[in-house]
């Protein structure tokens, strides 16, 4: 099956990679080590697929500090492909909608139909910042894309953190899919009692509706620094204290994170109540740091092996 055909299928678990392309300025020679370190990294993973990000500044979305500089990327289109080429491995594509307006979408859709092979796109909206004008919504973005005559997959961010927020999580979500959204890509989960509260509301609403659920992927990384768990902090993720605390004050906080993610899918899956929902997992590895990237392969051995314990994969 193709990685598209995967993600549609129901039932079974998708397994995807996600990484940041290099950043934008790279010469094609670093560009080509990067992909190349990437594809010698991931070589021996039972991975589906990969996800490859695209990065936008979310310096409007809150008045704290960002914790790292912001440093834009290379084409996410453009790196998809490299990696395919190298890896074999189809990716979802994230796509950033940022300041454009309709016919910049169109256009960038057209180009990415045209001159690419990307047809497996996640669709990012902006960061929150009230009273900021644009002049197109994120909805009008997926009603765009789904019409477009080359025929892509859709895909969106889930976002667990802002399910008790008006409109919730699952509305958002319910949404998309009615405007062509056909999966989800939650955010990095280190506080799985918010996943399950927003797949089971996600569930019940599809249900209520008549409608089957998307495929929803949880998102883990390692994390073994303080100043990567003020960067996670500072992009939403929610990190309840007392784990913080458990991961930073081990003797190793980053094989300590890796079990507290590994605890974190076993109660994700153990809950009631969304068995309709097909699921995946995505293990980032977007840190800069080489302990951290050597940790997401340990990561995805661990959780492949919970997902065949829990006959989730072949």
């Amino acid at each position: 099956m193709t990685l598209r055909e995967k993600l549609l299928a129901p039932g079974g678990t998708v397994l995807l990679y996600g990484t940041t392309p290099p950043r934008e300025g790279s010469t094609d020679e670093l560009v080509q080590t990067a992909a190349r370190k990437l594809g010698d990294r991931i070589a021996s993973l039972p991975l589906d697929g990969l996800i490859v990000y695209d990065l936008q500044d979310e310096a409007a979305r809150t008045a704290v500090p960002r914790p790292f500089p912001f440093a834009g990327t290379i084409d996410s289109r453009a790196y998809s492909e490299l990696l395919a080429s190298l890896t074999g491995k189809t990716a979802v594509t994230y796509k950033c909608i940022g300041q454009r307006d309709e016919a910049g979408w169109r256009a960038w859709l057209d180009e990415t139909a045209r001159a690419t092979t990307v047809r497996l796109l996640s669709i990012v909206g902006r960061p929150t910042s009230a009273g900021t004008p644009y002049a197109m919504s994120l909805a009008r973005a997926f009603d765009i894309a789904a019409a477009h005559a080359a025929g892509f997959t859709l895909g969106a961010v889930a976002i667990a953190e802002r399910h008790g927020s008006s409109p919730s999580e699952s509305a958002r979500m319910v949404d998309k899919a009615a405007r062509g959204c056909r999966f989800f890509v939650t955010q990095a989960i280190y506080d799985p009692e918010a996943t399950v509260l927003l797949l089971r509301d996600y569930a019940r609403e599809c249900r209520a509706r008549g409608l089957m659920p998307g495929r929803v992927i949880f998102t883990f990384t390692p994390c073994g620094r303080p100043k990567t768990m003020d960067f996670m902090r500072w992009l939403g993720i929610s990190i309840p204290e007392a784990t913080a605390r458990v991961i930073l004050g081990a003797r190793s906080p980053l094989e300590r994170s890796l079990e507290v993610c590994c605890d974190s899918l076993r109660a994700i899956l153990a809950q009631p109540g969304f068995e309709d929902v097909s699921l995946g997992v995505n293990v980032e590895s977007v840190s800069i740091n080489r302990d951290e990237i050597e940790a997401s392969v340990d990561l995805v051995h661990a959780v492949t092996a919970i997902l065949r314990t829990r006959g989730r994969r072949d």
